[in-house]
């Protein structure tokens, strides 16, 4: 691979595909989060694709920063997209959640090519799992969680993590992941209101009701995806929406039982990256089996003529993330395939 996409050299790449995260759309007025960081959540829509939303309501039309979906369009080689999570905002008006999804999908549709999802804190703050899977085309593993895989290109795989298949969010109570998370915080947040960090310290701050896990049947499917995946010498891009390493987001953002999620990665030499949302910011850690990490800032926190995305181009070697707006560019070199 090489170290300059501006190159003359560069060859060019085998394929490319979109990265997005935490579009958080809502029909609402800005807002702050609860930090006090600016949030605009019509926006977030107009970001996407100003074209799409103009046809969608007629209402809404101005000129927008570089639209991620028509940005991406451009783009020779590109197979499909990611969406890293959390395609509504909590705040959304429940009665007008399924329409509010219903425009960001459709915009969405406007690359004409493949989007893969997953599930975020606030789309199951917003509208019941089985009813994102449906509309996000998400199959999962038969049995209501969401996580899968999916082949990007001929020895290229996609792993689909459900960071929440273990939460309190999505689950009925009663239900084995809802009870088992109840037991998890419980257990390692002594605060009344679950969602708050206050009193955790270091690692600990994790453990928040706006948080999650991987349950155990999905660490089992990980580790035997993987292991086909090096058995067919395929290079697997592992996504979802809550960080996994403690040296890329903070540690209220990170996935509750992240250490067995990297154990597993850490065993397979077919695991070239993690991609990752909900932290808001950037993010990016090389570790030391040569994984790269990296997490994206939300398109929800960029003003009006600002926008934050990227479109990876990958060779046989390594790829490059070519970040937009608020987004950085990160050069991915490969490990190599036979080191453990």
């Amino acid at each position: 691979m090489a170290d300059s996409a501006v190159s003359s050299d560069v060859p060019e790449p085998l394929f490319r595909f979109g990265v997005v995260t935490d579009v958080q759309y809502a029909d609402i007025a800005d807002g702050t989060s609860f930090g006090g960081t600016p949030r605009f959540y019509r926006n977030s829509l107009l970001n996407l694709r100003c074209a799409a939303l103009s046809r969608l309501d007629a209402t809404v039309s101005r000129p927008c920063h570089r639209e991620v979906v028509a940005d991406w369009r451009t783009r020779s080689g590109l197979v499909c997209a990611l969406h890293l999570g959390d395609i509504l905002d909590s705040f959304c008006p429940r009665e007008e959640s399924v329409d509010a999804l219903r425009r960001v999908i459709t915009t969405f549709d406007g690359l004409q090519q493949p989007v893969y999802h997953t599930l975020g804190n606030h789309c199951l703050a917003n509208l019941p799992r089985p009813v994102l899977n449906a509309a996000l085309g998400i199959s999962g593993d038969g049995a209501g969680s969401s996580y899968y895989t999916a082949v990007l290109h001929p020895g290229f795989r996609l792993v689909m993590l459900d960071c929440f298949d273990l939460s309190v969010l999505g689950w009925p109570p009663g239900h084995p992941h809802h009870e088992a998370a109840v037991a998890l915080l419980a257990s390692n947040n002594p605060n009344a209101n679950k969602n708050s960090p206050e009193t955790l310290e270091g690692l600990q701050r994790r453990f928040v009701a706006f948080g999650g896990g991987v349950s155990d049947a999905q660490l089992a499917w990980l580790d035997a995806t993987l292991t086909q995946a090096d058995a067919a010498g395929e290079r697997v891009f592992v996504c979802g929406h809550l960080p996994c390493h403690p040296e890329a987001a903070a540690s209220v953002c990170l996935m509750w039982n992240y250490s067995e999620v990297l154990d597993i990665l850490h065993a397979h030499p077919c695991v070239v990256a993690t991609f990752a949302g909900h932290t808001h910011r950037e993010g990016y850690h090389k570790d030391e089996r040569g994984i790269h990490h990296r997490v994206l800032a939300a398109v929800l926190e960029c003003p009006p003529g600002t926008n934050a995305y990227a479109h990876v181009d990958v060779w046989h070697d390594g790829a490059h993330l070519h970040g937009s707006g608020s987004v950085g560019s990160t050069p991915m070199p490969f490990r190599v395939l036979a080191a453990v």
